[in-house]
């Protein structure tokens, strides 16, 4: 897999009392043996000239065991102010030893915290992957839930679509997500649709703006046909 050309997706998304955040979103890098340390050097060099508040990374990271890619993942560990959770790749690959190689970020899988953004608290949750349950990986979406329902100000991130749900029902500001590649190579896109509700792009239910990032990396063939790959810098604006 080779990374495509850099560019920027700027993004202006309305999320209610989140005014003037940013948010790098990155997805579905899907590094494996043949993804060169000098891409990935690049991808790194690239992001961190960004300004940004913080990086929500969702998920399939690693297409190969990560004792396979150790040189890739030290340098994409260079990263700055990331949180990511799992996608079904990065369980299959083993999630274990990809966080101790990401020591530099903070693994979000049924965990919370709080980033401090003009004089306020924002409340941040990660749930674990649908396919953790294959793998004996309690999904705690109980915590997690009454986490964003207790906290105003909250934004989720999830590897699948499927998990807008919950954001949505407890009034989470914003839902961050991937893996749909954006069907990758059209005419996919219809096939992905028979299990995802969304796609790509920006969609509004309730008070929770979703979004669902179309990756950076490919799975399967390394081609994609109407469905770029994407970096997206997502500036929060008042609705």
């Amino acid at each position: 897999m080779r990374l495509p050309e850099l560019e920027i997706k700027n993004l202006r998304v309305e999320s209610e009392n989140l005014y003037g955040l940013q948010i790098l979103h990155l997805s579905d890098l899907h590094i494996n043996k043949k993804t060169k340390v000098e891409e990935i050097e690049k991808l790194v060099n690239f992001c961190n000239d960004l300004e940004y508040d913080f990086l929500a990374l969702t998920g399939d990271i690693i297409d190969c065991k990560p004792n396979k890619i150790i040189p890739q993942l030290e340098a994409l560990n260079l990263l700055k102010k990331v949180f990511y959770i799992s996608g079904n790749h990065d369980l299959f690959y083993g999630i274990k030893n990809l966080n101790i190689l990401l020591s530099n970020f903070t693994f979000l899988d049924n965990k919370t915290a709080f980033i401090r953004y003009q004089n306020k608290d924002i409340a941040l949750a990660g749930i674990s992957d649908r396919f953790s349950k294959y793998f004996k990986i309690k999904r705690e979406e109980k915590k997690v839930f009454d986490f964003l329902k207790n906290n105003k100000d909250s934004i989720l991130l999830a590897h699948q679509p499927k998990d807008y749900s919950l954001a949505v029902n407890s009034n989470t500001k914003l839902f961050l997500c991937g893996h749909t590649h954006g069907g990758q190579i059209f005419p996919f896109h219809y096939f992905v649709r028979l299990f995802q509700p969304f796609l790509a792009g920006v969609f509004y239910k309730k008070k929770t703006c979703i979004y669902v990032n179309k990756g950076l990396g490919t799975w399967g063939i390394d081609f994609r046909y109407k469905a770029d790959s994407e970096i997206t810098l997502l500036k929060l604006i008042n609705n």
